[in-house]
């Protein structure tokens, strides 16, 4: 792990002796680092568990969704990083029995897949380490701070989103 200090900004922990051309390419710098900091987080709680951080959204997606499960694309559509590869994600879930996929609806084209409850065992096993990864990823911040941020976050993604 780096170094903590209370001071150190995003230019000293990225080793940068440039200057930022602006405070809004500093902005998205952190919040793309920051992003991946608490990534790595969640990662570590996962990951001994044989599942990446998509794959466990995945899992977490099909829970929510209750015993109906969602076609593929609904998953796709769902999903923290919309960089992944859902069909590549299901195939590996579904060899580890955490997922099924069922082609036998009317429209055979739509594959409709349901958390196993095996999968659903596993993510109770990680339930109370996930919910201690999240308080710890935010003790830092007071409930107001954290409203705010959430506030910002929002109006980020609305103005950005396809």
């Amino acid at each position: 792990m780096s170094e903590r200090t209370p001071d150190r900004t995003l230019q000293d922990e990225l080793q940068q002796s440039r200057p930022f051309r602006s405070q809004s390419q500093e902005a998205t710098i952190a919040l793309m680092r920051t992003a991946s900091v608490v990534s790595r987080r969640f990662a570590r709680v996962v990951e001994p568990h044989g599942l990446s951080l998509a794959q466990y959204n995945v899992l977490r997606i099909l829970r929510g969704a209750g015993p109906e499960g969602l076609p593929t694309l609904a998953i796709r559509d769902r999903m923290i990083d919309e960089g992944s590869t859902v069909t590549r994600l299901l195939d590996k879930l579904e060899q580890a029995s955490l997922v099924t996929r069922d082609r036998s609806r009317p429209d055979r084209r739509q594959v409709v897949c349901q958390i196993t409850k095996q999968g659903e065992a596993l993510l109770a096993t990680l339930d109370p380490q996930i919910d201690a990864t999240d308080l710890s990823s935010m003790a830092m911040l007071t409930p107001d701070q954290r409203a705010a941020l959430l506030a910002l976050l929002t109006a980020v993604r609305q103005e950005l989103g396809d």
